[in-house]
């Protein structure tokens, strides 16, 4: 199956200016991620990556670091539009698109390869991974959405791990829960990854669309599919060795720099 992975990188944002840019622990946040998708295309000669950008210098620094680069309408509404625009710009051909966040440098290769593997299988319309919380990363999320609501996404998936529900909320509420802490360390909360892997067609359908009532409540895009009648395959996939997600702000670039240099490079074992 013929798989373009697209890394979309704008270079403007009201809480990290020039995000892409940023340096941590001597690299780009772009830089890392591009190593993520040159590492899953060396593994897959059906797959390649493009980076997709609305601006000049983020097109030179991606040449610089020897990333395929595309520009693409700063106009364009998100970062899933984004991934449309360069599929059809390099990739026409493409039966299956991947959208890897450009500000999620901790991204597990196995990650997206698993979900490019859940593709070529699957008859709905996107994939994408989720983990099962311990009883201590639940404790620990419960505890931020005190002082940051939103931050954090669960999933409720049906027999066959179709996703049946999205939301900010902690799914599902929990009867009973001091028993079912008694039963092993793992919580039955699926943690969602911001990671998405699309037919091309369900893509193009996706961005047709407008806005979701409860994507506009929830700020999550992908609810627009549920809304509309179209499936998304969850895939369970293992936790990673690092908790952090995506970098949204300066604070959350320092901290990745600590987990580095606590933990060495996300990437070492593959000579990233």
């Amino acid at each position: 199956m013929k798989t373009l992975i697209v890394i979309p990188s704008r270079y403007a944002s009201t809480r990290f200016p020039q995000k892409p840019l940023h340096l941590i622990s001597g690299r780009s946040l772009l830089h890392r991620v591009a190593d993520i998708a040159r590492l899953c295309a060396e593994r897959d000669e059906k797959v390649s990556y493009v980076v997709a950008t609305d601006h000049e210098t983020i097109e030179s620094h991606a040449r610089d670091i020897g990333a395929p680069v595309i520009m693409t309408d700063p106009d364009l509404p998100s970062g899933t539009d984004r991934a449309l625009a360069a599929a059809n710009a390099v990739a026409p051909e493409a039966e299956f698109i991947v959208n890897l966040q450009g500000d999620a440098p901790f991204t597990p290769p196995d990650y997206v390869t698993a979900i490019i593997s859940a593709g070529a299988a699957t008859a709905l319309d996107a994939v994408t991974p989720i983990v099962q919380m311990s009883w201590q990363d639940l404790d620990e999320v419960r505890e931020r959405k005190k002082v940051t609501p939103f931050s954090g996404t669960s999933c409720i998936v049906n027999a066959d791990d179709e996703a049946l529900w999205f939301s900010k909320n902690i799914l599902p509420a929990i009867r009973k829960e001091a028993k079912l802490r008694e039963s092993g360390p793992l919580s039955p909360v699926w943690r969602h990854i911001g990671l998405y892997g699309y037919k091309r067609d369900a893509l193009e359908r996706f961005v047709s669309l407008p806005e979701g009532h409860y994507e506009r409540l929830e700020g999550l895009e992908q609810l627009r599919f549920l809304e509309n009648g179209m499936r998304i395959q969850a895939v369970k996939v293992a936790a990673a060795p690092s908790a952090m997600w995506g970098i949204d702000t300066p604070e959350d670039a320092a901290h990745a720099e600590k987990l580095i240099a606590e933990h060495g490079e996300p990437l070492a074992e593959f000579g990233a």
